[in-house]
């Protein structure tokens, strides 16, 4: 009991931060809650077979709210390109929703080595990244479909809401910032929802999940997030007006690789 307190807490903590820069800098807030969950987690009895699985899920689950919260914020402020979702919902959909299915044939080590490469990455493309092409038109539908599908697959495998792959690639292909961290937003929720039914339904009849899980959801994690996240989002968005972001992006990208590299190393 003590150490499901300890967990629940420190989640409500966890929450707090993870809303605050999901408002801040246009992300779902994976790429801290997964880390956060592999450390936290095997106090509770979670077996390592099965923590990345319950990491990743209970991070999309978590993201519904954040994003939810983020994107009524950037909706207000006219900040979502709502006619991007006709070519690119349909893959946003098929790809999250398999990635939960997916996931359950990489083992548990090589999903979490899977988790740290791609979080190292992230931490580069956030300290150094692409330059946005103001004068280059959007895609076709198709390629936006496709490249939604497959963003949707790793965003779901990862546990995150998508805003760190969707936003360099809409501004590199001439969007503005602060439609495509508004976009990201929205998008993020709709890959954390299609995401977490997919976990749901790819764990549901896994033997040997502890007490308090929903398919790979653990319960008392997620709400401890959520109390907090979506409540402080809005807080990052309104700060993101004011604060200096290109400097906190290079400091969250150090931090995100000192976590990337830690996990690595194991």
């Amino acid at each position: 009991m003590e150490s499901l307190l300890i967990i629940f807490f420190s989640c409500v903590a966890l929450g707090a931060f993870v809303g605050f820069m999901a408002g801040l800098l246009g992300i779902g807030g994976g790429l801290i809650i997964v880390p956060a969950l592999l450390y936290l987690l095997p106090s509770v009895g979670i077996e390592v077979e099965q923590l990345p699985h319950i990491a990743i899920a209970t991070s999309l689950a978590a993201i519904i709210l954040t994003s939810l919260s983020s994107a009524r914020a950037h909706n207000q402020r006219g900040n979502i390109p709502w006619q991007l979702f006709k070519p690119m919902l349909p893959g946003i959909v098929i790809g999250a929703m398999a990635s939960g299915f997916i996931s359950e044939l990489i083992p548990a080590q090589e999903l979490k080595l899977l988790f740290a490469c791609f979080v190292i990455l992230m931490a580069a493309q956030m300290a150094f990244p692409f330059k946005a092409e103001n004068e280059r038109e959007l895609p076709s539908n198709k390629v936006l479909f496709a490249v939604s599908t497959l963003i949707a697959i790793v965003a779901g495998l990862m546990g995150i809401g998508g805003g760190v792959l969707f936003v360099p690639y809409l501004t590199w292909s001439g969007l503005q910032m602060r439609n495509a961290v508004g976009f990201s937003s929205a998008t993020g929720f709709m890959i954390a929802s299609a995401g977490t039914l997919g976990y749901v339904f790819a764990g549901w009849d896994v033997q040997g999940l502890p007490v308090g899980t929903l398919g790979f959801i653990y319960l008392p994690a997620l709400i401890g997030i959520v109390i907090t996240s979506m409540l402080v989002a809005p807080i990052g968005v309104k700060a993101a007006s004011t604060w200096p972001t290109p400097v906190l992006k290079k400091i969250f990208a150090l931090l995100l690789a000192v976590i990337g590299l830690k996990l690595l190393l194991g």
